[in-house]
């Protein structure tokens, strides 16, 4: 089994990496570190162009992530898909048998991620694992 991370250097998924890594060490399981990269359009020069530099931005984040997961000596494995974040999530989860997804919240309000179809929320109804949404810190 093992536990998958959402993350994409935004303020909920540094909050939401904290919490993986304590999750991942308290069940001794690896962590599997998700960036969905879906690029926009589908076809021709302009989207594989855009194609490439959302991948590069995908694994430039997520070293930082494996850097954490290094220092807390937590196995980790990197999964950059040209997916959109909730599906690749969920292929990932599906892929390292998953105990358990984990994303940080961040920005949206509950309303506007119900109908505009936040990435939690995509996950919390469609998910067949559970699913941990991490609300970003609350400012000082």
């Amino acid at each position: 089994m093992s536990v998958v991370l959402g993350y994409d250097e935004s303020p909920g998924a540094e909050r939401a990496l904290r919490v993986a890594l304590e999750v991942a060490t308290a069940f001794g399981e690896p962590l599997v570190l998700v960036y969905g990269a879906a690029a926009p359009g589908s076809a021709g020069e302009e989207y594989r162009a855009h194609r490439e530099a959302v991948l590069q931005a995908g694994r430039s984040a997520l070293a930082r992530a494996v850097e954490a997961a290094d220092e807390a000596g937590v196995p980790s494995t990197v999964e950059v898909m040209d997916d959109k974040p909730a599906q690749a999530l969920l292929t990932a989860a599906q892929h390292h048998h998953a105990r358990v997804i984990i994303v940080g919240t961040w920005g949206d309000s509950p309303i506007r991620g119900a109908l505009l179809g936040s990435t939690p929320h995509k996950l919390l109804h469609l998910s067949p694992v559970p699913v941990l949404c991490v609300p970003t810190e609350p400012e000082p």
